[in-house]
Parts: C-alpha cells; structure tokens; sequence
C-alpha cells in the first residue's frame, strides 16, 4: 500500500549550503532502495517535505525525522493513502522557497508569506503540485 505524508517544520539552525546539500545527499543515497519519493522546500526557516512510499517506510521515515534534532515544531500537515504517487520522478526533488515567485504563494496563503503552520494541508499541496508543474523543482535526483 502506497501512502503520502506532508509534514512542516522548522530547522533548528540555519541549513544552508553544507547542511541542506547533505540531507539531500542522504535522501537521494537511502530513498530508493526503500521505495520513497518525495519533495523537499527549504526556506531560511522552513522546512516542507512531501514523501511517498509504502506504509511501513514513510511512517518509519517520518518517525526517523520527528526525532532528528536538526529538525523542530515537525507538524504532519496531510497523511493519506494513495493509488499512484504524485512525486515519483523524484527521489527528493528540491525547491528553493527564497526564488518562488510571491504571488504564487499569496495564491494559496493569506500573505504571499509561505506558512504551513497557519493553514490547510491541502492548500501547501496544491502548491507543490503547481511547483512541479512549473518547474520550478531543481536537482530530481533521479
């Protein structure tokens, strides 16, 4: 069984440049032998990850980040079950939230200020599915 897990939270130090490259490295390292795709948007503040995979592997996976101590405030904002993935082209694919154009933010949040805590899963899925669909995903990694 598929399912898809979207969580925010907040990083416990700044992760830029070394920092961020090695989680991505890590992801895109372990992510395919245990069968996860997923999206990864990285603010100076923020973190908003989508992964999909089998049960077992995302929940152990999201359990894995809940207790990492460079993550803090982990909110699971949408889990589901699922018939196909959304992200599957990605091993962790990688989304600067510093280049999104604001308006396309402002889209789907009340300020054209990206924050998840404050509103629908739906609503920060849907601009991860516009993200994709603008290309706007850098490095696939696949």
């Amino acid at each position: 069984m598929l399912v898809r897990c979207l969580y925010a939270s907040r990083p416990a130090a700044s992760l830029q440049g070394p920092g961020l490259d090695l989680i991505l490295e890590q992801s895109r390292k372990n992510n395919p032998a245990l069968g996860i795709t997923g999206l990864l948007c990285v603010s100076e503040n923020l973190f908003i990850q989508v992964i999909e995979g089998g049960r077992d592997e995302v929940c152990e996976l999201f359990n894995a980040i809940v207790r990492d101590d460079r993550h803090q405030q982990v909110r699971m904002l949408t889990y589901e079950e699922i018939t196909e993935r959304r992200f599957g082209n990605w091993t962790m694919g990688h989304v600067s939230m510093g280049k999104v154009n604001p308006s396309l933010v402002l889209k789907y949040f009340k300020r054209a200020e990206l924050n998840p805590f404050d509103c629908s899963g739906q609503a920060t899925m849907s601009l991860l599915e516009e993200l994709v669909a603008t290309a706007s995903i850098l490095n696939r990694g696949d």
